[in-house]
């Protein structure tokens, strides 16, 4: 099958099936987050909804959007997609806290199922999966792993792979903002792990600067697929190589030093300490459901 084939076949039926995910999630979590604001409205405000839903359209523009078909076509593209997936879409999806109103937006057998895995996941996996040096490394090592050529064009060639890859990223870039993203009590680790945060952002800028530095500064075509492939715009593909780690360049930038100049504005603001001890946005245990279970359809 030809690059271009393949982009055609890919985004055709994946775009439609991502777009019907999205647009169930978002349902899902407007019928459960409704639920809990009448019982908890302090705990559920409507930034939390606008979040959620902001990061599901970063989604849909990363996956399904016309957009999308063109990353066989530009490494540019190509390129945007990763970084909206792990910078913009993950951190989004995070900050509208979704575990709780997409649980509650479920009808009542799949909530109940879904107490009861959740009551039998070991909590020891749950703190694995917290752990800051675990998602730091899950994070670096996905964008390092899918730039090495032999997985690059692997994901190019196969709409598996491609998924795959995807998944990956949008998987890495939850767990590498899980630690920042805290909603919480139980998931802030105090001021100590507040002041490594700026520390966790920076150190996570240094293998992207790397990474893009080697694309836009070794002058030659890293992933030999960009060669063959029809040019839709007035780009070669060396240009489009360069353009693309600028791109990623700039972008973690900002991605990652904006929130860590933020953080540490706020560590060395009076009165962090007991904001920090004040944190509690968003603590419901399971038994708080057992109540309003009966009222899921």
């Amino acid at each position: 099958m030809s690059f271009e084939i393949h982009a055609h076949v890919q985004h055709g039926y994946f775009s439609s099936l991502t777009t019907v995910i999205l647009v169930l999630l978002v349902f899902v979590y407007s019928r459960g987050w409704f639920r809990l604001r009448r019982d908890f409205p302090i705990s559920f405000p409507p930034w939390r909804v606008a979040a959620f839903v902001a990061g599901l359209f970063s989604l849909w523009i990363a996956l399904g959007s016309p957009l999308a078909a063109l990353d066989h076509q530009l490494l540019t593209v190509h390129m945007m997609k990763h970084l909206l997936l792990m910078t913009v879409g993950a951190p989004l999806i995070l900050l509208g806290a979704p575990a709780m109103p997409l649980l509650c937006g479920l009808p009542k057998r799949f909530m109940r199922l879904s107490l009861l895995l959740r009551s039998r996941t070991p909590p020891l996996f749950g703190h694995f999966l917290s752990n800051p040096v675990f998602c730091w490394l899950a994070g670096t090592a996905a964008v390092i792993a899918w730039h090495i050529p032999t997985l690059f064009q692997l994901g190019l060639s196969s709409n598996t792979w491609h998924i795959v890859e995807n998944a990956c990223f949008l998987s890495a870039g939850l767990l590498f903002w899980r630690p920042i993203v805290r909603t919480r009590p139980r998931e802030a680790k105090g001021p100590q792990w507040s002041m490594f945060m700026p520390l966790y952002l920076f150190l996570a800028t240094l293998p992207c600067d790397i990474l893009s530095a080697f694309l836009t500064f070794c002058g030659r075509v890293v992933y030999p697929s960009y060669v063959s492939t029809a040019r839709i715009w007035n780009l070669s593909p060396l240009q489009d190589q360069e353009s693309a780690g600028a791109l990623m360049w700039v972008w973690v930038t900002f991605a990652y030093l904006i929130p860590a100049v933020v953080i540490t504005m706020q560590i060395l603001s009076p009165g962090h300490a007991q904001r920090e001890a004040q944190v509690a946005l968003y603590d419901f245990p399971a038994s708080k459901l057992s109540g309003s279970e009966a009222e899921v359809v």
